[in-house]
């Protein structure tokens, strides 16, 4: 008679009996997702060997993997639709999914779902420069629009870091901003109208041609909604005249304080840059070394300050741009000679985060939002979490507006690096949320910032953004698990903070 296994081997084996049966069942779940799929799809249009969908397996946010069942990639909207009807009908979770660029896990696939990838629809399909507007699929990338806008003088004004890549639904899903969006707004500021389908597979369209439409304003509810509402497959842009001329200040300081309090200052004095972004020392150094951009490597900070406009406007403001940057504690102030200087100074910071990736095995770039009379604060504050946590970060700011991207520093193949690189990640945005921030700008929710929604937000507040949710899909089958935590997630992340105070992502399940 066989002796009882001890109970540490007991609890092993029916652990490895779950997840053998989990395995059994996810594998004829994917038999017939890819079986129901085919019959709407070309085979070509279809990926479901693991090989084939490994590339799929993350976004930018690279510490978070998983495989998805499959992998649509429609070339119709058509097509589109008849993927999200066989996946409703199969109860089948959704994840659109656009260049991958993001850095928050929103396209991070689901184990039991279909990644809904929108690459083929990349076509710009008018360019209208009376009416300056562009339409284009969801597909197209970001610096594509202004390509093909420029033989009219016209450009699109929102430009993240990423706008070689990034495409446009996915500027939509995040509300993306980039270095000029002081003056020129976000993508909801941006955009008219968008097409596109419910998880239903029903067409939707938001907006208009027009600047405004009857009703409630569900253009801008759906910007931002990081794919939890709806799947875009066409946008129609706003698209603005190239200034005349373009000047960027490159000023140092000897102290982050001084060079925040500068930010402050300009935007008090009247003057609203087309550009305001501020970057520390060790980011500087990060960036010089890659692009040789002419950075004052000596500099505490260094503020990257543009004016644009016709000549005249431009050297006014420029003008009374130095006098407060020198007034406020500048030690170097640099006004670029031409166009060639003003991008060289603009390749540093564009280049900040493959900069950062030299530097590093891994980097986790962290998206919090603060008054701009705090940017000192936070960096203080990360500057001393650098110690607790025993990891390097380096900072670039979308200064104008307070937006904070703090890289910190890992290596992703040492589990210990990854907890300390997620509690270090979640202190800053609580401290952002403590000196009257917010937890994300631009870089959305996704899986990175559950734990820090249940911080800001009441217990109220996140049950109306699940019942908006279930107003457009009650199933809950686009891009579930991400973005609004649940109630049951918030009250163990409470319990646990209380026992041992921050906690990492991976130390709750996803409810």
């Amino acid at each position: 008679m066989n002796a009882p296994l001890p109970p540490e081997a007991a609890q092993a084996a029916a652990h490895g009996d779950a997840q053998a049966a989990a395995e059994h069942e996810r594998r004829e779940r994917q038999q017939a997702v890819v079986a129901a799929l085919s019959a709407v799809l070309p085979a070509h249009a279809l990926l479901w060997r693991r090989e084939d969908t490994t590339p799929y397996e993350c976004d930018g946010l690279t510490a978070y993997r998983e495989q998805p069942l499959a992998v649509a990639l429609p070339e119709t909207e058509e097509q589109v639709a008849a993927v999200l009807r066989t996946c409703h009908r199969l109860r089948v979770p959704v994840v659109a999914r656009g260049a991958g660029t993001g850095l928050s896990g929103g396209a991070l696939p689901h184990r039991l779902g279909v990644t809904l990838s929108l690459a083929k629809f990349n076509r710009i399909l008018k360019i209208d420069p009376y009416a300056r507007t562009a339409v284009v699929q969801s597909g197209v990338r970001n610096l594509a629009i202004s390509e093909a806008a420029a033989p009219y003088g016209l450009y699109y004004a929102p430009d993240p870091s990423s706008q070689i890549a990034c495409t446009i639904g996915g500027n939509v899903a995040e509300n993306s901003g980039g270095v000029h969006c002081l003056k020129y707004g976000l993508t909801v500021h941006n955009v008219l109208k968008v097409r596109g389908y419910t998880v239903e597979g029903e067409p939707i369209e938001l907006g208009s041609d027009a600047l405004d439409v009857p009703g409630l304003d569900l253009l801008a509810l759906f910007i931002g909604s990081e794919g939890m509402l709806g799947v875009v497959t066409e946008v129609t842009v706003k698209l603005i005249p190239k200034p005349q001329l373009a000047r960027c200040i490159m000023a140092s300081f000897d102290d982050v304080r001084k060079a925040g309090e500068a930010v402050a200052n300009v935007i008090a004095a009247g003057i609203i840059p087309a550009g305001l972004e501020m970057m520390d020392k060790p980011m500087t150094a990060a960036v010089e070394d890659f692009v040789h951009a002419g950075y004052d490597l000596d500099a505490e900070a260094i503020l990257l300050c543009e004016s644009d406009g016709t000549p005249e406007e431009v050297q006014e403001e420029i003008g009374r741009m130095v006098d407060v940057l020198v007034g406020s504690g500048a030690t170097r102030v640099e006004v670029s000679r031409d166009e060639a200087q003003r991008l060289k100074f603009w390749s540093g910071r564009k280049n900040a985060f493959p900069a950062s990736g030299r530097i590093s095995p891994d980097y986790m770039c962290m998206d919090s939002t603060i008054p701009r009379k705090k940017l000192a604060d936070i960096l203080t504050a990360i500057a001393q979490m650098e110690q607790k946590y025993g990891l390097r970060c380096v900072n670039v700011f979308h200064a104008g507006d307070g937006n904070l991207h703090p890289l910190i520093l890992f290596d992703a193949n040492d589990p210990d690096q990854l907890r300390r690189c997620e509690l270090f990640g979640a202190e800053i945005l609580e401290t952002s949320v403590a000196l009257g921030g917010t937890v994300t700008g631009e870089h959305g929710v996704g899986v990175e910032k559950l734990n820090s929604m249940c911080v800001q937000f009441t217990p109220e507040e996140l049950a109306q953004m699940r019942a908006l949710k279930q107003a457009f899909d009650p199933l809950e089958l686009l891009n579930p698990g991400k973005v609004v935590p649940t109630h049951n997630r918030c009250a163990e992340y409470g319990k646990m903070v209380v026992r041992k105070g921050l906690m990492a992502f991976a130390d709750l399940p996803r409810f």
